[in-house]
Protein backbone atom coordinates (compact mmCIF):
# COMPACT_ATOMS: atom_id res chain seq x y z
CA UNK A 1 0.00 0.00 0.00
CA UNK A 2 1.27 3.50 -0.67
CA UNK A 3 1.02 6.48 1.14
CA UNK A 4 -2.15 7.79 -0.54
CA UNK A 5 -4.27 4.58 -0.37
CA UNK A 6 -3.57 5.14 3.54
CA UNK A 7 -4.97 8.67 3.60
CA UNK A 8 -7.56 7.64 1.25
CA UNK A 9 -8.62 4.75 3.57
CA UNK A 10 -8.73 7.13 7.05
CA UNK A 11 -10.67 9.55 4.73
CA UNK A 12 -13.47 7.43 4.18
CA UNK A 13 -13.18 6.07 7.96
CA UNK A 14 -13.40 9.68 9.16
CA UNK A 15 -16.19 10.43 6.96
CA UNK A 16 -18.43 7.40 8.30
CA UNK A 17 -17.32 8.44 11.51
CA UNK A 18 -18.57 11.50 11.42
CA UNK A 19 -21.76 10.62 9.39
CA UNK A 20 -22.75 8.06 12.30
CA UNK A 21 -22.10 11.10 14.97
CA UNK A 22 -24.55 13.20 12.67
CA UNK A 23 -27.14 10.79 12.75
CA UNK A 24 -26.42 9.78 16.41
CA UNK A 25 -27.34 13.72 16.84
CA UNK A 26 -29.93 13.89 14.61
CA UNK A 27 -32.02 10.43 16.48
CA UNK A 28 -30.92 12.66 19.95
CA UNK A 29 -32.69 15.48 19.03
CA UNK A 30 -35.57 14.12 17.37
CA UNK A 31 -36.07 11.53 20.77
CA UNK A 32 -34.76 14.33 23.73
CA UNK A 33 -36.45 17.62 21.86
CA UNK A 34 -40.20 16.73 23.07
CA UNK A 35 -39.40 16.31 26.98
CA UNK A 36 -36.35 18.93 26.67
CA UNK A 37 -38.70 21.36 28.82
CA UNK A 38 -39.40 18.82 31.51
CA UNK A 39 -35.70 17.97 31.99
CA UNK A 40 -35.06 21.61 32.32
CA UNK A 41 -37.97 21.93 34.95
CA UNK A 42 -37.01 19.06 36.94
CA UNK A 43 -33.81 20.18 36.65
CA UNK A 44 -34.67 23.76 38.14
CA UNK A 45 -36.63 21.94 40.70
CA UNK A 46 -34.13 19.92 42.33
CA UNK A 47 -31.23 23.10 41.72
CA UNK A 48 -34.08 24.87 44.29
CA UNK A 49 -34.30 22.36 46.84
CA UNK A 50 -30.67 22.13 47.21
CA UNK A 51 -30.73 26.05 47.70
CA UNK A 52 -33.34 25.07 50.32
CA UNK A 53 -31.14 22.55 52.08
CA UNK A 54 -28.07 24.77 52.01
CA UNK A 55 -30.24 28.12 53.40
CA UNK A 56 -32.22 26.34 55.52
CA UNK A 57 -29.99 27.07 58.66
CA UNK A 58 -30.22 30.67 57.61
CA UNK A 59 -33.86 30.92 57.08
CA UNK A 60 -34.46 29.67 60.53
CA UNK A 61 -35.34 25.87 59.60
CA UNK A 62 -33.71 22.99 61.64
CA UNK A 63 -31.00 21.66 59.16
CA UNK A 64 -29.21 18.31 60.23
CA UNK A 65 -26.19 18.54 57.73
CA UNK A 66 -26.11 22.04 58.76
CA UNK A 67 -21.83 21.40 58.76
CA UNK A 68 -21.57 19.96 55.75
CA UNK A 69 -24.23 22.73 54.03
CA UNK A 70 -21.75 25.55 55.55
CA UNK A 71 -18.92 24.85 53.18
CA UNK A 72 -21.43 25.33 50.19
CA UNK A 73 -22.31 28.73 51.07
CA UNK A 74 -19.68 30.82 49.29
CA UNK A 75 -21.00 28.74 46.20
CA UNK A 76 -24.66 29.31 46.13
CA UNK A 77 -24.17 32.75 47.46
CA UNK A 78 -24.52 33.81 43.50
CA UNK A 79 -27.22 32.09 42.56
CA UNK A 80 -29.02 33.39 45.58
CA UNK A 81 -30.87 36.74 44.23
CA UNK A 82 -32.74 33.96 41.31
CA UNK A 83 -33.75 31.64 43.88
CA UNK A 84 -34.89 34.01 45.92
CA UNK A 85 -37.23 35.76 43.04
CA UNK A 86 -38.18 32.28 41.79
CA UNK A 87 -39.50 31.30 45.16
CA UNK A 88 -41.85 34.48 45.13
CA UNK A 89 -39.76 36.63 47.75
CA UNK A 90 -39.78 40.12 47.05
CA UNK A 91 -36.81 40.72 48.84
CA UNK A 92 -33.84 39.22 50.38
CA UNK A 93 -35.23 36.97 53.60
CA UNK A 94 -31.82 36.79 54.98
CA UNK A 95 -30.32 39.36 57.41
CA UNK A 96 -26.79 39.17 56.62
CA UNK A 97 -27.62 38.90 52.06
CA UNK A 98 -28.97 41.99 50.75
CA UNK A 99 -28.61 41.46 47.35
CA UNK A 100 -31.64 43.68 46.20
Amino acid sequence: MTGDDEKEKRAKKGSKESLLKRIEKGLHDYYVAPYRRSFARAQRDEDDLFMLLVFAENLGLPNPAAYYTLELLPIVYDRFHDWHKRMGMERSPLDHISCC
